[in-house]
């Protein structure tokens, strides 16, 4: 117990002195994570609403098929982005394995069907005549997309904090395809699980401590 009571004692000095190291981890955590969240926010968002409203051929394949990946693991997701981008893969000459970008195209996967399955359950809650009186109105196709995600805005914003909240605590795919290279591609969870190794407890619960922080900023 003393131990750990010493090792949070030297995380909060870590913290409160602004350890560079820790502030360029968490950092890049938060570009990686949020960039991620972001362009899973730009495809799932219209996704969840053509799901949701539209009816055709393969709707019920597709919802399927998002269903399933919302429970596919992270280091799955992880292990297929690896095998596409490693050099023996389709996309090998693009040189995306152990960068920054190959992360955020893992967890895009990641917090996409996550996004794209609470969207759609925002939309199917409204009413189904909703659009038809919108139009009656005298609402245009766009004005009628903005009124109908400000009905559903705390469901989409579930929708972004759920598919935030995935890849940013997640650890398996970011070390997959990153690597967890020192000053490249290492992120909170993965400098978490290094430290640890190394008996590195200090720097360990410091980073735990950051990525709470962020986590709870993220729900608020």
């Amino acid at each position: 117990m003393e131990a750990i009571w010493e090792g949070f004692r030297e995380a909060i000095r870590l913290i409160a002195t602004g350890d560079p190291e820790l502030r360029e981890i968490a950092l890049r955590t938060v570009v990686v994570s949020g960039s991620a969240t972001l362009l899973a926010m730009m495809v799932g968002v219209p996704t969840g609403y053509a799901l949701a409203r539209g009816r055709f051929p393969g709707r019920t394949l597709a919802l399927g098929v998002v269903n399933t990946g919302m429970g596919v693991p992270p280091v799955v997701a992880g292990l297929v982005v690896w095998l596409l981008l490693v050099r023996s893969g389709p996309f090998g000459e693009m040189e995306l394995i152990y960068t920054k970008r190959a992360m955020v195209i893992a967890q895009f996967l990641i917090s996409l069907p996550l996004v794209v399955g609470f969207t759609t359950a925002a939309v199917q809650a409204l009413p189904r005549e909703l659009p038809d009186l919108l139009a009656v109105l005298g609402a245009g196709r766009l004005r009628t997309l903005w009124l109908i995600a400000r009905e559903a805005q705390i469901g989409i914003l579930a929708a972004v904090i759920a598919g935030f909240g995935s890849v940013i605590s997640e650890v398996g795919a970011s070390m997959t395809v990153g690597g967890n290279l020192r000053g490249e591609t290492r992120v909170l969870t993965t400098a978490i699980v290094t430290e640890t190794s190394r008996g590195q407890n200090a720097n360990a619960m410091a980073l735990g401590l950051l990525l709470t922080w962020v986590q709870q900023r993220r729900v608020r």
